[in-house]
């Protein structure tokens, strides 16, 4: 949209009133997206990271953390079961752990493709071109990369063993290779302002994402940033908001992160623009290992039990479950 400029998004960040931005929001959320919630499913296969980015959980130096890593079996055995409770896309994550060979990803992915009728997305971290490639041979329909802040400053603050122009350069081989790409920022990081959140959304809509994944920022006690004040719910829900005008046609998912920082988090996400929820359909026994935040909800739910939950939350909104892929959206024309 034209009239998206920084300083608009600024002013409705900065509103008191932002009950007109979440129904311009949720009205164009309806006549880009419909009615129909998409329901992707999470298995967090591995929480073992290479990295140590400040405000993750997972970081390399956290030494109070039980390790896991599920094997090829276990994998393939959790997504067969989320086919058959109908979840259509099964969204694979892990911090970047080099224990997992290319070799042995592209098994997993297609074992998946052989045995479940659904698309697969991936979240493993940063690879080489050539590895995007086989991934994607492979069967793997998408890729979420979050480039966490558009502020190269504070991304090497934040992230001081990655690089700025690398996370930015997948980001551009994953959209290269014909992958339908994620991404996505962390709303309330410490030293961010504004304008950082205005920079990120004009980001995303130069990159033109197929998904966009947010929530807020929630400190881990062992981590740097524990004594950090948490990302608020209002906040996220502007940006859902900014996000859905800004890309009408993007998948948009209520976060497990907005779930914890609020009961209803996940329910006020989905009237502000959201078309997607993605539970987690790790095996319970590993579940509360996947701490990249703490008191993350549906740590104890059974597979059965989390997706009967979320499809109460969908049809108390009035809404649909969508029974298809829930691939990138066609543009459309604007009709609001």
């Amino acid at each position: 949209m034209d009239r998206l400029t920084r300083k608009y998004i600024i002013g409705w960040l900065n509103t008191d009133k932002p009950e007109d931005l979440f129904r311009t929001a949720d009205k164009i959320r309806k006549a880009y997206c419909t009615d129909k919630i998409h329901i992707r499913g999470i298995i967090e296969f591995s929480n073992h990271c290479k990295r140590d980015c400040l405000y993750c959980g997972l970081r390399k130096s956290n030494k109070n953390i039980t390790r896991y890593r599920m094997d090829e079996a276990e994998i393939l055995h959790s997504a067969v079961k989320a086919g058959n409770l109908g979840y259509k896309t099964i969204l694979l994550q892990s911090g970047e752990d080099e224990a997992y060979s290319i070799d042995r990803l592209c098994r997993v992915v297609s074992s998946i493709k052989k045995k479940v009728d659904c698309a697969i997305t991936l979240s493993i971290g940063e690879k080489s071109l050539d590895d995007y490639k086989r991934l994607k041979e492979a069967g793997a329909d998408r890729y979420l990369l979050r480039f966490e802040t558009s502020d190269e400053k504070l991304f090497k603050k934040l992230k001081p063993d990655s690089s700025y122009k690398s996370r930015l350069s997948c980001i551009e081989n994953l959209i290269k290779l014909g992958y339908q790409v994620g991404s996505g920022i962390i709303v309330g990081l410490p030293g961010q302002a504004f304008e950082t959140l205005a920079d990120d959304i004009l980001l995303m809509k130069k990159l033109e994402l197929d998904m966009i994944g947010i929530g807020p920022f929630l400190p881990h006690h062992n981590t740097p940033l524990c004594a950090a004040p948490s990302g608020t719910l209002d906040l996220t829900l502007r940006v859902l908001s900014l996000i859905r005008i800004a890309m009408p046609d993007t998948h948009i998912p209520a976060t497990t992160a907005v779930g914890t920082v609020d009961a209803t988090g996940r329910q006020q996400a989905l009237k502000c623009g959201c078309n997607v929820i993605m539970p987690n359909i790790t095996p319970s026994k590993y579940r509360k290992f996947y701490e990249i935040y703490p008191d993350k909800i549906c740590i104890g739910e059974k597979l059965s039990d989390c997706r009967s939950c979320v499809e109460k939350i969908i049809k108390s909104l009035g809404r649909n479950i969508s029974k298809d892929y829930g691939h990138s959206l066609n543009k459309k024309p604007q009709t609001f």
